[in-house]
Parts: structure tokens; sequence; C-alpha cells
């Protein structure tokens, strides 16, 4: 995880825990508290749900525009490959051909 997601959570659990602890020690009925500390709990839930969805879906983007580079320069291998390759089988073709030759006109001299 970034630095900045490490410290993320960590203030969202320091606000959590001091929201909490500050809950408890005021001066209010039992119900009223544990009503408060449980909507304190949720919206804490909620902030982590949405923040590791974030997270996700970085990971996501940044994984897909890894693969649409990889993608590209495979392509581009291929092609430069595929070039090369054809490059080759002509520079074979002409090789053979003057190989031919030469041996049709030894064959005539013979």
């Amino acid at each position: 995880m970034s630095d900045n997601t490490n410290t993320f959570l960590g203030i969202l659990a320091g606000t959590a825990i001091g929201a909490i602890v500050g809950i408890l020690y005021a001066p209010d009925k039992g119900v009223n508290t544990r009503r408060k500390v449980s909507e304190k709990v949720l919206e804490a839930k909620e902030n982590l749900e949405e923040k590791a969805l974030d997270i996700k879906d970085t990971v996501a983007d940044k994984l897909s525009n890894k693969k649409e580079t990889l993608d590209s320069k495979v392509e581009s291998i291929v092609s430069d490959v595929s070039y090369k390759t054809e490059d080759l089988i002509t520079t074979l073709e002409n090789k053979l051909a003057a190989l031919k030759a030469k041996n049709r006109k030894l064959q005539k001299t013979s």
C-alpha cells in the first residue's frame, strides 16, 4: 500500500477511536451512547468500504494501462519480427535463385 493510503487509514482509525472514546465519556444515557457508537462504527465502515473501492479502481486502472502498454509492445515486436522475417526470406530466395543460376551455368559448361 502507498504511504497516502496508510496515512488515510491511520487518520480514519484515529478519528473513529477518538469519537468512540469521546462518546463513552460524554454524560449521556446508555441507549444514546450505544446509538452514537453504532452510528460512528457504521460511518467508519462506509468510509473504509469507499476507500477500498477507490484503491481497487486505482489498481484496476493501473493494471489496465500496463496491459495496454504490454500489448502494444508485443504487437510492435511481432510486427518487427514479421518484417525482418520477410526480409530474410526475400534475401534467401535471391541467394537461392543466384545459386540455381550458377548451378545451371556450371552444368552447361560440364
